[in-house]
């Protein structure tokens, strides 16, 4: 079976709201996320991690259950997890989402419209923590597995807390 080719996404999205712009810096960092629910919806968690894009180094990760909500509603509550994360550690610092939710980053790369209001309102939350310079790309389950770990821990009543806030 041919894999599907990831699906890149750099510069701006096509969102409305104008974004703060810190301070540029030469800094790359990676964000994993992923989420889930057990029933759509039912019990669900995320899971988040952010790598330096350079030496690799795992710099923080988040997994943590938010209770009755749809798959969807937990891809975004990873994502906007990560994007925290990775503000906190460098705000300035370009950043590559990788998750395996088509959804979440075909709508963040302006490329779906977004058309159900849960999804607006995280969506614009998410938006508002990306930095200037950000690369969209969707991978493969497979190449997910970090995130979907903290997802199924933090399911199963372990969850993992961010060392920055």
């Amino acid at each position: 079976m041919a894999r599907t080719p990831r699906s890149e996404q750099s510069g701006e999205s096509l969102f409305d709201v104008p974004v703060p712009v810190a301070a540029p810096s030469t800094r790359k960092l990676i964000v994993q996320a992923d989420g889930g629910s057990r029933g759509n919806p039912g019990q669900a968690a995320y899971g988040a991690l952010v790598y330096d894009g350079e030496t690799g180094n795992l710099e923080d990760c988040e997994g943590i259950a938010i209770g009755i909500a749809s798959n969807n509603v937990a891809e975004y509550s990873g994502l906007i997890a990560g994007l925290e994360m990775a503000r906190a550690i460098d705000p300035g610092a370009e950043i590559e989402v990788r998750m395996d939710s088509k959804l979440v980053i075909e709508q963040m790369a302006g490329r779906w419209k977004i058309k159900h209001l849960d999804m607006k309102v995280l969506a614009l939350q998410a938006n508002a923590l990306r930095p200037a310079k950000v690369v969209w790309t969707w991978v493969p389950r497979s190449e997910n597995k970090a995130a979907d770990t903290l997802v199924n821990q933090a399911l199963e009543g372990d969850p993992t807390s961010r060392r920055h806030r």
